[in-house]
């Protein structure tokens, strides 16, 4: 998934931040874009606004995590829920077996899987303390697939 584009919301008071600097790096980050911007239960989103600090296990060194997403929404309930979201492709969020005879392919595989998964520990963190939720998003949930 290369794609890549300027996305220009509809709703531009919905979004937190500079509705005029909004990136998509995959197709599937501009479904959600699409979905946030016309959902009326979505009250604010914003992308990549917020930045997390997380130890890489791969160099040992502090580094800066955007989520894809951050939402306020309203819930069948009323209530308002915020939510932090990342948009990864499902074989991303899970370790990769290993072959028997272990390739380079492997190895990238997983360093990728191992700082993913320091990302989303920082990120369940912030979102704790902060009594938000932290979801992945993969094909099966932004194309409905099961």
């Amino acid at each position: 998934m290369a794609y890549k584009g300027k996305f220009r919301p509809k709703n531009t008071s919905k979004y937190m931040g500079d509705p005029t600097k909004i990136q998509y790096r995959s197709l599937w980050e501009r479904k959600c874009m699409i979905k946030f911007d016309e959902n009326p239960s979505i009250l604010r989103w914003a992308s990549e606004e917020m930045a997390i600090p997380y130890l890489s296990p791969v160099d040992k060194k502090r580094h800066r995590y955007y989520p894809d997403f951050l939402v306020e929404l309203k819930n069948k309930q009323g209530e308002i829920e915020t939510l932090m979201i990342e948009v990864k492709p499902l074989k991303q969020t899970v370790a990769p077996k290993k072959p028997k005879r272990v390739t380079q392919r492997f190895i990238n595989e997983a360093k990728t899987f191992s700082v993913n998964l320091a990302k989303w520990d920082a990120a369940r963190a912030v979102c704790e303390k902060r009594g938000w939720e932290f979801r992945i998003l993969t094909e099966k949930e932004i194309h409905g697939k099961s």
